[in-house]
Order: C-alpha cells, then sequence, then structure tokens
C-alpha cells in the first residue's frame, strides 16, 4: 500500500505562435481566443518520482519495478483486466477474527529493528526532507514541516503504532518509515472503515534492500489486528488493482520565480512579459462576502461538505470533529475560506493545503511555495468564481504555484482558470477491495 505524490516540477510550455493569432493587432494583443489556444497549447513537464526512482544511478529501476508488481501479485488487490461491475463490488478477502491474524511482527533483514516513531521529532522530518519524492532532475522535493506531518498524521482516531519505522539496530538511525490514518470511506454506496497509507519511505542507499514490502505487511498487519481489512492510498506507478486515475493541474502564480527555477519554460515567440499577462489575477477578491472561514462558520461549511460529497463514488464521511481538525485555518498548513450571505449564512466553502518543495542547487531560489487544492463546496457561488478568488488569496498569500487534480467538479474551472496540466498521472488504490474503475471526476478524496 503506497503512496506517492505527483511531485510538479517544471513546466514546458510549447505555446501558441505570435503569427497564428487573427487581427491586424495579433502582435500587440492577446484576444480571448488566443488565450485559450495559448493555455490548451501549454504543458507541464512533470517530473514524477515513481516508487522513489530518480536518485542513485547504481538503484536499477527496471528490477524494482519487476519486484514490485511480483509483490502486489500476491496481496488481495484485482489483477489487471479483472472486468468488475456494480454488482460485485466488495472485499476481496474477508474479514478475519483477531485469532486468525499474526501477532508478532514480520521478519525485517538482519541488522534492522521496528520502532513507532513520534511525529514531533525533529527526526522524521529531517529523513523525509532528505529521502522522500523528489523530481527526476534532482531540482524539488517536497519539504514536510514539523506542523504538517503533526496534522496529517495525528487525525482523530490516530495511533502511534501506525506511524511504523525501521531503524538501523546499531546505530538506531532511522531508514524506513510508513503511516496509516483511520478514515471512513464511502465506495459508491458501501461506506466502511479504512486506513489512509501515506509516506512510505525507504532510505535511498537502501533501496535494493526490499524494505518497501515489509514495512507494507508489517502495516497490514497492523490494520488488521486493529480491525482496519481495507485501505485507500496513491502511486504514481500504474500497478494491480487500481481504483481510478487521476492527472494534477498547476496553474502558475509567481511567472518570473517559476521560469528561473525551471518549473516552466517560455514558449516560442512568448516574452516573459507575455506569459505574467496571461497569468496576471486581480489584487482582490470578486466574490462578495468571500472572506476566511471563522471557528464559528465550521458547522454550517461541514453540512455543505457532507451534502456535497454524496455525489461522489469514492469519498470520505467526515464527523463535524473530524472535518474541523482537517479543514479550519491553520498557519502554513491550511487555508479555508467560505462565502457568507447578506442574511449571515455560509453559502459556500473551500480550502488549500500548503505544501512547499526545496530547490535544489538554485543560487538565488531556496523554496517553492506550492500549495495543493483541498476539500470545497459550492452552493450558491460558481466555482469557477469561488476558485479564482482562492487563487487570489493564494498569490497574495506568497504561492508561486496553485496545484489541483482533476478530481471533483476541478474540471469545470482548470482550463477556465489557466491551469496547464501535468504529464503524469496519480492513480488511487483501494487495498482488499473490488469495484469498477472510478472516473476521476467521481473521485472526491484528497490525500497530503
Amino acid at each position: 500500500m503506497t503512496d506517492q505524490k505527483d511531485s510538479s516540477t517544471a513546466v514546458a510550455a510549447d505555446v501558441l505562435n505570435e503569427n497564428s493569432t487573427h487581427g491586424k493587432n495579433n502582435n500587440q494583443k492577446l484576444t480571448d481566443k488566443s488565450m485559450v489556444n495559448l493555455m490548451r497549447q501549454m504543458t507541464l513537464a512533470e517530473q514524477t518520482a515513481a516508487n522513489n526512482n530518480g536518485y542513485e544511478a547504481k538503484y536499477d529501476e527496471k528490477a524494482a519495478s519487476r519486484q514490485e508488481w511480483k509483490f502486489w501479485q500476491t496481496q488481495p488487490v484485482p489483477t489487471i483486466g479483472t472486468k468488475i461491475d456494480t454488482t460485485n463490488i466488495g472485499p476481496i478477502e474477508p474479514n478475519k477474527s483477531i485469532d486468525e491474524l499474526q501477532q508478532e511482527p514480520y521478519k525485517l533483514p538482519d541488522g534492522f529493528s521496528w520502532n513507532d516513531i513520534d511525529v514531533d521529532l525533529e527526526e522524521l522530518h529531517t529523513f523525509l526532507d532528505e529521502n522522500y519524492i523528489e523530481d527526476d532532475g534532482n531540482d524539488f522535493r517536497l519539504k514536510y514541516s514539523i506542523p504538517f506531518l503533526r496534522w496529517a498524521l495525528c487525525a482523530p482516531g490516530w495511533l502511534k503504532k501506525f506511524h511504523v519505522g525501521v531503524r538501523i539496530t546499531k546505530s538506531g538511525k532511522l531508514v524506513g518509515f510508513i503511516s496509516a490514518v483511520p478514515i471512513r470511506m464511502r465506495v459508491f454506496d458501501r461506506e466502511l472503515p479504512m486506513v489512509d497509507i501515506n509516506f512510505l519511505c525507504v532510505h535511498k542507499k537502501l533501496r535494493l534492500k526490499r524494505l518497501s514490502p515489509v514495512l507494507i505487511k508489517e502495516i497490514t498487519r497492523r490494520g488488521h489486528l486493529e480491525g482496519f481489512f481495507q485501505a485507500v492510498y496513491t502511486a504514481a506507478p500504474f500497478l494491480p488493482g487500481i481504483a481510478s486515475k487521476c492527472r494534477y493541474w498547476h496553474r502558475l502564480l509567481n511567472v518570473k520565480k517559476l521560469l528561473a527555477v525551471k518549473f516552466s519554460f517560455l514558449g516560442r515567440n512568448v516574452t516573459v512579459q507575455r506569459m505574467q499577462k496571461l497569468h496576471r489575477l486581480p489584487e482582490t477578491t470578486q466574490v462578495e462576502g468571500f472572506r476566511e472561514m471563522r471557528d464559528d462558520d465550521i458547522p454550517q461549511a461541514w453540512r455543505l461538505l457532507t451534502q456535497y460529497l454524496t455525489k461522489f463514488h469514492l469519498a470520505p464521511t467526515f464527523s463535524l470533529n473530524e472535518f474541523e481538525y482537517l479543514c479550519k485555518n491553520r498557519p502554513n498548513i491550511i487555508s479555508a475560506f467560505v462565502v457568507e450571505s447578506d442574511q449571515g449564512e455560509i453559502t459556500d466553502f473551500i480550502s488549500y493545503y500548503h505544501l512547499p518543495s526545496t530547490i535544489m542547487n538554485h543560487p538565488q531560489y531556496k523554496v517553492l511555495n506550492s500549495c495543493y487544492m483541498y476539500y470545497y463546496a459550492a452552493s450558491r457561488t460558481p466555482l469557477t468564481n469561488l476558485v479564482n478568488d482562492c487563487l487570489v488569496q493564494a498569490h497574495n498569500n506568497g504561492f508561486d504555484v496553485f496545484n489541483a487534480l482533476d478530481i471533483m467538479d476541478n474540471k469545470e474551472f482548470i482550463e477556465k482558470l489557466k491551469f496547464g496540466g501535468g504529464d503524469g498521472n496519480i492513480q488511487y488504490y483501494i487495498y482488499n477491495w473490488k469495484c469498477p474503475l472510478i472516473p476521476a471526476e467521481k473521485v472526491a478524496l484528497v490525500l497530503q
């Protein structure tokens, strides 16, 4: 049960040639039509770290990929090509009683030992910072802060035993990690408890030690002992058991910086000024009543989101307590906004989470300030207008790029608001569960 983030790293703009626009002022003015064509021809060359690749020249990616497939063929996930319809949705293996479960941890290679990890320690932050997802060009690396890790890993119902580490026995050095967080999920019309598997990471010098399968089996064993027989996770590689195939899209906010760090490139006959003009946003929000969410807004926002999520085939079901924990404003973690009507009613809700990347080997810029679309529910405000105000807020708060998957109703605004499509996909998987392939627009689960 792996989890990989589709880490955005570079934008390659293969853009409209100036001479292909129409009208006598085509070299001086971007028309609405040319802007649309320009955006449609822009592509973002994402460097996806599929299964922690791109680190060591000695790391045999093809061999590792074959081993990974071999491992997943032993797990309770549908095999590639299996046709499943809505009449046979359900578990692949039945739940087991406590007496049928393995009680002892899986055996690690000699010299390694299990350890439950304290997420508040600098150690985990440093380990992920040095070994987690990085782009193939070694230009960007996801940067998880201690407060962010605490928020992501200590949601309501969390257990320390689900923060699984592997250490070198002699030195005590952390060299492997995987986590699970309880979450209640609805798959089509079936609701059941699951765990969200995340942060699978092995030290980059130990990638061929086959620690990942043991980590996966151990977190599965611990989940079973707590009554969790299904899990949800995402991965960049295409593996057996895929539930949905999604794609990242990116909205450039700080064009000049993104060009400087080679996140994006200028296309043919496109100047920096033209690129900036294309992505310019209003200085202030436009929707009347749009503001930051306050604590007393949370019950109304929760009801809006709860109702909104019922339309999707793969979606979480949050209690009020869970929603408050996950979606309330937290400095450097979550930004949440609502629209309040003249009568004081909360009519719309939207949020994004903060996840920067370290910029490697650049003389001026050290951090790429990225944010990601999180949960939202638009009941009266057009979604495009709501997201546009969210972009304005993100830009005014110093973010360089705004990322979003093509899940939920995101396709309504992606092209209109000048998001560019990434060239990599992110797959959703459900462990020990069979169901038909779910279209991206019917997915409403956002994993960090």
